[in-house]
């Protein structure tokens, strides 16, 4: 078994209490803590937050909160690994071989998602698992603003390139993480070379940051909980 720890600072800048926000019907932060409980994966799902309505929350919903997290790394400068290693520490789970980091938001992951992570983690022995998707146009031909009216490739030796002829690129879906316990407490989240991934489709993929993504998040999750989708 391993665990799951649910990152869950309550001061987010872009959408207000971002974390618990009513998303279809339930605050946000159920649809975490209700796929890693169906995973049936995990010893523990503890939430880690600063915010006491959050903490009473998560609690209400099945996930444990056992210690409340410090103010300096609660804030927009605190990354997730961070987070992450510091509930290990305090819940002193340093030799569980693996722990899984689930965002609050991650509202289109399943639990075949989870469990198709951890077996692939455990089966190359990675040190890492990040879930990935494709870009739906590539990023080879970006343009980049020049002053207040022009503006120019990004990469100009990609400039008269098809995007079909582009090598296919790929980016973080934003919902979850697989670590190894020791890789993660010795490289601090540095990616190694034994960094493998989990390809997700791009309809059950948002990152939850600005109120523009939890619109998308709220039509793709009603579109694929349709009996009809496939």
């Amino acid at each position: 078994m391993t665990i799951c720890i649910i990152p869950a600072r309550g001061k987010s800048k872009r959408i207000k209490k971002k974390n618990i926000i009513i998303f279809n019907g339930k605050p946000i932060i159920f649809y975490a803590i209700n796929l890693a409980k169906k995973s049936k994966l995990f010893s523990r799902i503890i939430v880690s937050t600063d915010d006491s309505q959050i903490a009473k929350i998560a609690k209400k919903y099945g996930a444990e909160v056992p210690f409340k997290r410090n103010k300096n790394i609660s804030d927009d400068k605190s990354s997730s690994t961070e987070v992450i290693i510091d509930a290990i520490k305090k819940i002193s789970s340093e030799k569980v071989k693996y722990h899984c980091c689930l965002y609050p938001t991650a509202v289109l992951a399943t639990t075949k998602d989870l469990i198709k992570a951890y077996k692939k983690i455990k089966k190359t022995n990675a040190d890492y698992l990040i879930p990935i998707t494709d870009y739906n146009y590539s990023p080879y031909r970006s343009f980049k603003k020049r002053g207040n009216n022009w503006i120019e490739f990004l990469f100009k030796k990609y400039s008269k390139y098809r995007s079909q002829d582009l090598q296919n690129l790929y980016h973080d879906t934003g919902s979850f993480y697989f670590y190894k316990t020791l890789s993660l407490l010795n490289k601090k989240g540095n990616l190694t070379k034994k960094t493998t991934f989990l390809k997700i489709d791009r309809m059950r993929s948002v990152d939850i940051n600005e109120i523009q993504d939890l619109k998308m998040a709220n039509l793709q999750y009603k579109i694929i909980n349709k009996k009809n989708y496939k």
